[in-house]
């Protein structure tokens, strides 16, 4: 008898109480070509990805070429900022990719600017811990991400319909827009944006350059 009071009252908790349901995991939906892709290719592929009409998603908006935050918060008009991917320029020289999501209760140009100085913080602390060559490039890194004319922004993460994802693609600063399917989330996204460099096959750039000092 005790035994099927506990069975009843195990019931009715699971009943009254409902688990909660598991989190998306991170990084399923990848947003960006695949290593070595042809680039062509993905440039040709993508407008099937945006969503139907009247549908919002979120959406990597890859640029043609780096852009300072003034020119890149200029992109978010048909659309709501979620991340930037931002990347310190220096010729030849591999710099790391930084995720920096964007507070959207200010102007898009000021998430920007934040989100500049959160990378910059980011590449002080790993100049601090790395050494030899590693260290050298996130010093450097450092010292261009603390500009705020720098052309640091390489692509941004924005929530739009099919019309305004449509409307961003047609910009002349903008190379390829791909959007999620309209039920993911910025948590689940894996972003790997089109470099500006990238112009036969999404390989790794060169690695080979001076580093300023």
């Amino acid at each position: 008898m005790c035994a099927v009071a506990v069975l009843l009252v195990a019931w009715y908790a699971g009943t009254r109480f409902p688990a909660a349901a598991p989190a998306p995991a991170a990084g399923t939906v990848r947003l960006g070509p695949e290593p070595g892709e042809d680039v062509a290719g993905y440039l040709a592929r993508v407008p099937a990805d945006l969503p139907p009409n009247g549908t919002p998603a979120l959406a990597l908006v890859q640029l043609a070429a780096q852009l300072p935050v003034t020119d890149a918060a200029a992109l978010t008009a048909g659309g709501a900022p979620v991340t930037a991917v931002l990347r310190a320029p220096l010729p030849r020289v591999q710099t790391a990719l930084r995720f920096e999501p964007l507070e959207t209760a200010l102007p898009p140009e000021q998430a920007l600017v934040n989100a500049l100085q959160r990378a910059r913080d980011g590449a002080a602390a790993d100049a601090a811990r790395l050494a030899g060559r590693p260290g050298d490039v996130a010093a450097a890194e450092t010292g261009l991400l603390a500009d705020p004319a720098c052309p640091c922004v390489l692509a941004l993460v924005v929530r739009a319909d099919r019309a305004g994802l449509t409307a961003l693609a047609a910009r002349p600063e903008v190379r390829a827009v791909q959007a999620a399917p309209p039920d993911a989330t910025a948590r689940e996204l894996a972003l790997a944006p089109l470099l500006p460099e990238q112009a036969g096959r999404a390989d790794p750039p060169p690695d080979d350059g001076v580093i300023p000092r």
